[in-house]
């Protein structure tokens, strides 16, 4: 929830450690952990042990390299939104809009 999409990239567990900081933790009731940092609130990490055992979701604009991490698949589209699709139609803006 929050966006319509976000880009993920799969890690096992093993692939993944924290090597600075700490790490705040939602866990909802369907056993979903969502961790992000908790001085900016930049998600950084989903996991599902039930769904997906021994498998760490990053979100892969967090990489440090997420430009050569091109995404692979859309995943999780049964919900949505009507207009997604066409967001390659939009006029597009290097930084905000003037306002002209």
């Amino acid at each position: 929830p929050g966006a319509p999409a976000v880009g993920w990239i799969a890690f096992l567990e093993d692939q993944v450690r924290v090597t600075q900081g700490d790490l705040s933790t939602y866990t909802s009731a369907v056993g979903s952990a969502r961790q992000f940092c908790p001085v900016c609130g930049t998600g950084l990490f989903f996991r599902n042990a039930e769904f997906l055992p021994g498998v760490v979701d990053v979100q892969s604009a967090t990489l440090d390299n997420a430009a050569e991490e091109a995404p692979g698949a859309h995943i999780q589209v049964a919900e949505m939104l009507p207009w997604f699709d066409r967001l390659g139609d939009l006029p597009r803006f290097e930084r905000f809009p003037s306002g002209d």
